[in-house]
């Protein structure tokens, strides 16, 4: 399995606004494919938890989240919610180009880079469909960084291709006739 690092989040980043920012003026306020989220929501709350992550990351506390949380200013327009979110993104790739691959730090228990550098991804790449599905943008995420995701956060996740099986994971798909998920939880501690 290969690590993923700080590398994996530039290029989702770099894939969430090559897909979405020419979109940038279409109704944001919509929901989010399956979610209740509208589209600008979905994209504030990617930069709210890049930005969780790299906070962890630089911190390293052991227990708990830290106490500090982003404010994306309402009337901000989508290309500049794209702009919050990439400064995010760059945030926490600086923070894993810099962690040593052993660190630890907290996500309901202990994570290594490599856990956050997947969670991040996985937030980017998940939300971006989210917020394509809302905008009737056509759009997949590409199937190695899914792959590398499922690897990290989901050992037990079925074979197959990787981008539908992503997909279902996390409740957003249909696979192989398998009931649709409405609930999940991707492992990023590590076992003890």
């Amino acid at each position: 399995m290969r690590r993923m690092d700080h590398r994996d989040v530039d290029q989702a980043v770099a894939e969430m606004t090559r897909v979405l920012h020419p979109h940038h003026a279409l109704d944001w306020s919509v929901p989010a494919g399956p979610l209740e989220w509208s589209c600008w929501t979905t994209a504030a709350h990617v930069a709210h938890d890049l930005l969780a992550y790299a906070g962890q990351l630089a911190a390293r506390p052991a227990d708990a989240y830290l106490p500090f949380d982003l404010a994306v200013h309402p009337d901000a327009p989508p290309h500049e919610v794209l702009r919050v979110v990439r400064a995010c993104a760059g945030l926490l790739s600086a923070a894993l180009a810099t962690a040593d691959p052993g660190t630890r730090a907290w996500h309901w228990g202990p994570c290594d880079p490599t856990g956050f550098a997947a969670m991040g991804v996985a937030e980017i790449l998940l939300h971006t469909h989210d917020i394509t599905r809302g905008l009737a943008v056509p759009w997949t995420p590409p199937a190695a960084p899914c792959a590398a995701v499922l690897d990290r956060l989901f050992p037990d996740a079925p074979p197959g291709d990787p981008v539908p099986v992503l997909l279902w994971c996390t409740g957003r798909g249909d696979l192989d006739g398998r009931p649709r998920r409405t609930s999940w939880v991707w492992r990023a501690a590590l076992p003890d």
